[in-house]
């Protein structure tokens, strides 16, 4: 005989249950080479703990007008040439390979976004493979990632048909999607790429990855 009574759960087990539950949002910028650097690093550390990662472009042109941001070109010399230094260092710590200053670089980033919005509808780990594909192709191959058919080829490389991802991140839905998401970090107060947000916490830039990691594991 089949016992049809509801199934109870305790609720000290449901509350560990929803704890264990982790779930990392990562904003970021296809173009940003910090996010590039630690993009490995934030999939080893979300697996170690069992974490989800929400991948989640957002429009940086947007939001650095209303948090205290400027783009690079505007920033003044001194602070240019130390990002540099800053760059060749981490490069050389982790031991990612890493053009300083790519042939392709500052890019339209805009098209690259959205091709990652699309492949989030095939799953978060599609999205995150895309952009870590992405990121490489500027930083480490020289790639023109604002190019339709270059990014077209890479989004090929991960073993996936590039006309119909292409159509996906060129609607309106993509669009919108875009949008939403870079009105959402702007209302968390989210400023620089990379940002982590872990239990309501902000984590900005790669170097902050070991504070992640620990709050991971509490």
């Amino acid at each position: 005989m089949v016992d049809c009574r509801p199934f109870f759960i305790h609720p000290f087990f449901a509350a560990r249950r929803l704890k264990s539950m982790k779930t990392i949002d990562y904003y970021l910028s296809p173009m940003s080479p910090w996010t590039y650097l630690g993009h490995a690093r934030l999939a080893e550390i979300a697996g170690r703990h069992g974490a989800t990662i929400n991948v989640k472009p957002v429009d940086y042109g947007r939001i650095f007008p209303v948090s205290g941001g400027l783009p690079l070109p505007k920033r003044a010399p001194q602070r240019q040439a130390y990002r540099l230094a800053e760059l060749a260092r981490w490069r050389d710590h982790l031991g990612v390979p890493l053009t300083v200053q790519p042939k392709f670089f500052p890019y339209e980033s805009n098209l690259a976004s959205r091709l990652i919005i699309a492949a989030d509808g095939r799953g978060s780990g599609a999205a995150l493979r895309l952009a870590g594909a992405i990121l490489k192709a500027c930083w480490a191959e020289e790639r023109n990632m604002a190019d339709e058919d270059e990014l077209a080829t890479v989004v090929r490389e991960q073993g996936v048909e590039p006309r119909g991802l292409m159509a996906a991140a060129k609607s309106d839905e993509a669009q919108a999607r875009y949008d939403e998401l870079t009105a959402e970090a702007i209302e968390l107060q989210v400023f620089g790429a990379p940002t982590y947000v872990y239990d309501k916490e902000l984590f900005w830039g790669q170097d902050r990855l070991d504070f992640l990691d620990r709050a991971l594991g509490t």
